[in-house]
C-alpha cells in the first residue's frame, strides 16, 4: 500500500468515526429527549463538533434518525438469532423479544414514529427509512416461513408487525400499572396475536378466499436487498455489518 492510499484509508476511517461518534451520540439525546425537540446544533453541541461541521457527516438530522434505526434494527436481529439459537424460535416467544426490545428502547419508538406520522421528511431519506423497514420485514418473513406460513410471507409481515407495535403502542404507558404487570399483559396480548396467526394458517393457508389479498410484491420490495446490503457494508454496527 502507498503511503497516498494510507492516507486515504486513515481519513476514510477517520470520518467512519466521526459518522459513529454523531450517531452515537444523537441516540443518547433521543433517549433524554423528544425527537422533535432535537436538532442539528443540538446534537453538534453533544458531539463536541461545531454546526458547520456535522453537516459534512449528514445532510439532516432525519439521516442521522435513520442510522440510528438501521443500528437498532440490527440489535433486535441479533436479540432473535440469540432466541433461535437457543431453541426458542416460536413465532410468540421471537415476537415477545421483539416487543420487548421496544419497550426497553423508548427512543426506538420515538424515532419510528416520527417517520410514521410526520409528514415533513425528505422523500430520499423517506425511501432510505422505508427500505430499512422492509429489511425488518425480510426478518419477519423469515420466522413466518419456518413457523408454516404459506407462500403469503410479506402478507403475514405486514399484518404481525402492525399487530405486535400496535400492542406495544397501546398499553407502554398504560396509566395506574406498574412496569412489570404492563410487560406481563403486553406479553400476554402478543401470544394471543400470535396464536391468532397461526390459527389462521392452520385453519386456512392458502384457501381462496384470500386471492383478493394483495400478495404481490412492490418493484421496491424486491429490490430491497441489493439497496440494504450496500448499507449494511458500512461499519455501522458492533458487528460490522
Amino acid at each position: 500500500m502507498t503511503d497516498r492510499s494510507t492516507f486515504q484509508k486513515l481519513r476514510e476511517d477517520e470520518r467512519e468515526t466521526r459518522r459513529e461518534l454523531i450517531i452515537e451520540t444523537a441516540m443518547r439525546l433521543f433517549r433524554r429527549r423528544q425527537v422533535s425537540k432535537i436538532g442539528m446544533r443540538d446534537i453538534a453541541k453533544e458531539a463536541g463538533i461545531s454546526a458547520a461541521a456535522i453537516y459534512r457527516y449528514f445532510p439532516s438530522r432525519d439521516d442521522i434518525l435513520v442510522e440510528a434505526i438501521i443500528k437498532h434494527i440490527q440489535a433486535v436481529e441479533d436479540r432473535l438469532e440469540e432466541h433461535r439459537l437457543e431453541g426458542r424460535s416460536s413465532l410468540a416467544e421471537l415476537a415477545i423479544a421483539s416487543v420487548d426490545y421496544l419497550m426497553d428502547h423508548d427512543s426506538l419508538f420515538q424515532m419510528m414514529g416520527h417517520f410514521m406520522v410526520t409528514g415533513k421528511i425528505k422523500p430520499q431519506t423517506l425511501t432510505k427509512f422505508n427500505t430499512v423497514q422492509r429489511y425488518f420485514f425480510n426478518l419477519l418473513d423469515q420466522i413466518n416461513e419456518e413457523a408454516g406460513l404459506g407462500d403469503r410471507h410479506r402478507l403475514y409481515s405486514h399484518a404481525f408487525y402492525a399487530s405486535i407495535v400496535g400492542v406495544v403502542m397501546t398499553f407502554r404507558n398504560y396509566p395506574g400499572r406498574d412496569r412489570e404487570e404492563i410487560r406481563r399483559h403486553v406479553h400476554r396480548l402478543t401470544r394471543l396475536v400470535s396464536g391468532a396467526f397461526l390459527q389462521r394458517m392452520a385453519t386456512v393457508g392458502s384457501a381462496a378466499g384470500d386471492t383478493s389479498l394483495p400478495l404481490d410484491l412492490c418493484p421496491e420490495e424486491m429490490a430491497d436487498a441489493g439497496t440494504l446490503s450496500r448499507l449494511k457494508k458500512r461499519p455501522i454496527g458492533k458487528s460490522g455489518r
